[in-house]
């Protein structure tokens, strides 16, 4: 890859990872379904004026929308609303790499290499071990959320490989208008009118910030940029950038938020970070390494 795109996707990454700490910054200004449904509303709608039609079935459009956008982003937002620190949400939202594997094996009938099981065993044995350091049962239910939505992210990674779709930027283009209307659906029936209206009428410059950053720089810069790379370069260049994600999301919340990391929490993210590399490179490495042991004719 060139230097600058190189860049660009540290870049991507940087903002991704920022991204959990304007979610916990604006979760304070609205409830966790509205604050997802006008995310979705602002970022989808412009951008399907310019992208052209899905060229995919709708029925794939409307699964993945459901799926990643209402029920994965409303596990995390909730979980991150009951408490889930911004740091460590964007290290467990990682297990999506793991789910992903395993819904593959039951659902695609795809072998995982054993590397992949062992980077599954080890990230998992990695979010037991954020769990005891989680107090009390509404923190062991958040963090349940976030690992939750690590599971839709997989579901919606599967949809997504189903659908065949010839250009996935497309497709999580269109799926992002399914979610405003959903969410606006279960925000008034749980957070009720009285709450959206205060949300709304009581809107701050740090909340409006906080939609405009996920609407326009997380959502439309950043996937905008990240299509293109993929357009230029094969996924296995650049997908593994998404591995900065949970480092500039601790990193970013540390700084911020003061978020702080104890040993055991050091520990289990550390863990979690060694299964999401065992997962993404092991495969591939184990080939190589069997490659350059073979004996030679």
């Amino acid at each position: 890859m060139r230097n600058l795109h190189v860049g660009l996707a540290v870049l991507v990454t940087a903002i991704w990872g920022f991204n959990f700490v304007v979610i916990e910054v604006g979760l304070d200004s609205f409830p966790p379904f509205l604050f997802s449904a006008i995310r979705f509303a602002l970022a989808a709608f412009p951008l399907v004026f310019f992208i052209g039609p899905p060229r995919v079935a709708w029925r794939w459009v409307i699964a993945v929308g459901l799926t990643l956008g209402v029920i994965k982003f409303s596990f995390l937002f909730i979980g991150m609303d009951m408490g889930m620190p911004a740091g460590l949400s964007s290290v467990v939202l990682q297990s999506q790499a793991f789910f992903t594997v395993l819904f593959a094996a039951i659902i695609l009938a795809e072998r995982p290499h054993p590397m992949q099981v062992l980077g599954i065993m080890v990230a998992f044995g990695g979010i037991a071990l954020i769990a005891t350091t989680q107090e009390g049962v509404g923190s062991l239910t958040a963090l349940a959320l976030v690992v939750a939505a690590g599971a839709m992210w997989g579901v919606s990674n599967i949809l997504m490989k189903m659908s065949n779709a010839p250009d996935m930027f497309r497709l999580l283009v269109w799926a992002s208008i399914v979610p405003p209307l959903p969410l606006l659906a279960l925000s008034y029936a749980f957070e009720g009118e009285a709450r959206i209206v205060a949300a709304v009428e009581g809107m701050t410059w740090t909340g409006a910030g906080t939609v405009a950053y996920m609407a326009f720089i997380s959502t439309l810069i950043a996937f905008g940029i990240w299509g293109f790379l993929l357009r230029t370069y094969s996924a296995s260049f650049v997908a593994p950038f998404s591995l900065l994600v949970p480092i500039f999301g601790m990193g970013s919340a540390a700084l911020l938020l003061d978020e702080s990391f104890g040993p055991l929490r050091l520990a289990g993210a550390a863990l979690v970070f060694a299964g999401l590399i065992a997962t993404v490179f092991g495969p591939a490495l184990a080939r190589k390494m069997k490659r350059v042991g073979a004996p030679s004719a």
